[in-house]
């Protein structure tokens, strides 16, 4: 249960990293949002990532072996790694209709299955 708890925090608090640090090129076409000084856009992102801090820092308490959870720290951040790769390809196909996942991005993505499956092995 821990395990599922974890990866659903994580799951959320990449959703507002990545609207945090990408978020902004898309706010942009809105009118009032467009004529915002560089100051103002980071402070707004800074605000959102105060939540991504919200649900990442109990992902990896509750995670993490040390204090009972079932994952080391290399896993923890192999999770991490991927569920934001996920969240952010999700994110740019949807939000940004002129991004497209090619082949190469494919192969990747095979990559880092691998490796997960690497890290996870025993």
């Amino acid at each position: 249960m821990k395990g599922f708890y974890t990866i659903l925090l994580l799951v959320i608090s990449n959703t507002f990293m990545t609207l945090a640090w990408y978020g902004h090129l898309k706010f942009k076409e809105f009118k009032w949002f467009s004529t915002l000084p560089v100051i103002a856009i980071i402070l707004i992102s800074w605000g959102i990532a105060f939540f991504e801090y919200c649900f990442q820092v109990p992902a990896n308490r509750v995670g993490f072996k040390g204090n009972g959870g079932p994952f080391s720290l290399l896993e923890l951040k192999v999770i991490q790694e991927v569920i934001t790769l996920v969240i952010f390809t999700l994110f740019s196909t949807i939000a940004f209709k002129t991004e497209t996942l090619r082949w190469n991005h494919l192969v990747g993505f095979i990559f880092l299955i691998l490796a997960v499956y690497f890290v996870f092995k025993k």
